[in-house]
């Protein structure tokens, strides 16, 4: 396969209008193409791989069956939208993908009519198409129109029970939509629970509709007087041993499961649903994550994000570092104190890679626990292991860590459970843009009482921060990183307990102090060297804790410099927000401090690296030290103030 890919048939279609004038057979060599492109593509900007490589077909017969942009095809999570970008009018710029101003790796509604929905985290495919269905029957309108709406979930996804309250509502309410289950035995890691137990005995036994079909033949050859026991002992093995019922009794007709690498399967059953269905219909589709690219099949994660790579050999190219990654940093942290305190356990939603924690599963797999997708769920059920005596360590990225909020106020704070969050991707993470953004952790816990929020300078600060979680039982502690590699600190043996609510001291000087939290001090320190060699030499610290906050190292460097500025990777309402309500009650502004916060501005920054994300923010070191100039009335080189 080369960099560059032979695709005359793909080459013709300049939207998903052009593939009604293909064949069936065409269309099975349009996915080949498809496939081979998404490989091209994926291979120079990195992102979703396997995802994607699972439903070429799948995305091919959508779009040769329905009238998009009129029919609204909204995908789940979307990391496999990159066939459905390629065929809606995006070709030209799929090699942007994750680039800065280029095309998003998501759906997002601002780049594209056929992007009828935006996501990036899961589950949320059947509520917004059931929308679309009430949407169009109530008479709503849009530009292209209203027409069907067609749900693509993953397996993985529907282990989330925002899915299930969703099909609840949609079998209520018996409205025409359309929801493909596509079930390809993986998310992101190895499936996990009752669902997909349940999904493997649908396709362990023959097409459920054929069963029901003959089913329906038997009954009727029987007497009058037998029919209807016979009718209520079909409907009790058809709970007991085949498909289809779980959805059924949710409301929904139940069609699978069909292969979804095989047009002749696809097209006749996309076609005769779109031709007949009347109310909500499931169509449970097989496919293979990674189908077609050896590399990403024999993968363990089957490809699903990659860096840029190889074509030939699937190899990628990533950056060597002298430093360890935090996510690492945090693992074998994690495993040391484990080794010491037995009452230690993890628990992840559906990221044990992402998070580290398959290291600890390999090391202690009856203290691990993959919930799923299902983040809400997680924080309760660390909430009780935390009450029955265990010392759960909740691990989320942050942007996943907001779906359970509701339990970390309800089910955590309020009960001052000593649930430990250890929050990865924090701040600002580059290629996967606004949605994987950790921008609001530090806000959002930081208002809870009873509450301990830290944030790791370093890498070193990370493995003090995981002892500190793990000695710490009078409640709630959480402790955020981000992602990528750390800044090559020398690293501790071990971890050593931080005392609770105390910063500390980097470099003392006059005039200006910084207090930084969390990892910009890296950015705080650049800046402080070119103010000095301004000769500006300004104090540094640490704060560590935004909860609780240390009262005397703020009030002491208030008291006695000119002016105060925080430095957070968070949005508006966090650790700033902290001490200024702090400077205020004490009364520090009437004695002329001049005081200023640096926090995430106030929208939502596109894709691009974390460095050029930062500099969108405002908050590297130049700007740093911008902010140090002005607020001391400095002029900058080439500058006359007024």
């Amino acid at each position: 396969m080369s960099d560059t890919p032979k695709t005359p048939l793909l080459d013709q279609i300049a939207r998903p209008a052009d593939l009604k004038r293909l064949s069936d057979r065409q269309l099975d060599q349009l996915a080949a193409e498809l496939r081979a492109e998404t490989v091209s593509a994926v291979s120079q900007t990195g992102g979703h791989l396997g995802a994607g490589l699972g439903v070429v077909e799948l995305t091919v017969a959508l779009h040769a069956v329905f009238d998009a942009p009129r029919d609204k095809i909204i995908w789940d999570v979307s990391h496999q939208c990159y066939p459905h970008k390629i065929l809606t009018e995006r070709r030209d710029r799929i090699r942007t993908l994750r680039q800065k101003d280029g095309l998003s790796g998501f759906t997002k509604r601002s780049e594209s009519p056929y992007d009828p929905f935006g996501a990036a985290h899961s589950s949320t495919s059947i509520s917004a198409a059931l929308g679309f269905a009430v949407a169009r029957d109530l008479g709503g309108n849009v530009p292209e129109g209203l027409g069907d709406a067609i749900a693509v979930i993953g397996d993985g996804a529907m282990s989330a029970g925002m899915a299930y309250e969703a099909m609840n509502n949609a079998g209520h309410l018996k409205k025409r939509l359309i929801v493909i289950l596509n079930d390809n035995e993986m998310s992101i890691a190895p499936p996990v629970g009752a669902m997909s137990s349940y999904l493997s005995r649908l396709y362990a036994e023959e097409p459920f509709q054929d069963l029901k079909a003959a089913a329906k033949g038997a009954v009727s050859l029987l007497p009058e007087p037998f029919r209807e026991g016979a009718r209520r002992a079909k409907d009790m093995l058809k709970g007991m041993t085949f498909g289809g019922t779980l959805f059924e009794q949710l409301g929904f007709s139940y069609l699978g499961p069909i292969d979804g690498h095989d047009m002749d399967q696809l097209l006749p059953v996309l076609r005769t649903v779109k031709a007949r269905a009347t109310g909500p219909i499931l169509i449970h589709v097989l496919t293979k994550k990674g189908k077609g690219y050896g590399p990403a099949e024999a993968a363990r994660d089957k490809g699903h994000a990659t860096a840029k790579f190889n074509v030939i050999t699937g190899e990628q190219k990533k950056t060597p570092s002298n430093a360890p990654s935090y996510t690492r940093v945090f693992a074998d942290s994690l495993l040391q104190e484990a080794a010491e305190d037995d009452k230690i356990c993890a628990v992840t939603a559906a990221m044990p890679d992402g998070t580290g924690l398959n290291l600890f599963a390999e090391r202690y797999p009856s203290r691990c626990f993959d919930v799923g997708i299902a983040e809400q769920h997680g924080v309760t059920f660390c909430a009780g292991l935390a009450a029955g005596g265990i010392k759960p360590f909740c691990t989320m990225y942050s942007t996943f860590l907001q779906r359970g909020y509701d339990q970390v106020v309800h089910d955590v704070a309020i009960q001052r459970l000593p649930v430990r969050f250890a929050i990865d991707r924090a701040g600002l993470v580059g290629a996967d843009g606004a949605t994987h953004a950790g921008a609001f952790d530090i806000s959002f816990l930081s208002n809870l009482p009873g509450f301990v929020v830290m944030a790791a300078a370093d890498e070193a600060e990370l493995k003090h921060m995981v002892a500190t979680a793990a000695a710490y039982d009078e409640g709630p502690i959480a402790f955020r990183f981000p992602r990528g590699d750390g800044t090559g600190v020398e690293m501790p043996e071990r971890g050593q307990p931080l005392e609770i609510g105390k910063g500390r001291i980097i470099a003392k000087g006059a005039r200006v102090a910084l207090l930084s939290f969390g990892t910009r001090l890296s950015e705080v320190e650049k800046a402080a060297e070119a103010l000095s060699a301004r000769g500006i030499k300004p104090t540094i610290a640490d704060a560590r804790f935004a909860k609780p906050l240390d009262h005397a190292l703020i009030l002491d460097l208030a008291n006695t410099h000119e002016a105060l500025i925080t430095i957070e990777e968070g949005a508006i309402g966090g650790f700033g927000s902290h001490v200024a309500q702090l400077l205020a009650e004490k009364g520090v502004f009437d004695s002329g401090l001049k005081y200023r916060s640096m926090v995430l501005p106030d929208i939502f920054i596109d894709q691009a690296s974390p460095e050029d994300m930062y500099a969108v923010a405002g908050m590297n070191a130049d700007h740093i030290e911008a902010k140090v100039l002005d607020v001391l009335g400095v002029a900058t080189i080439g500058e006359k103030r007024a």
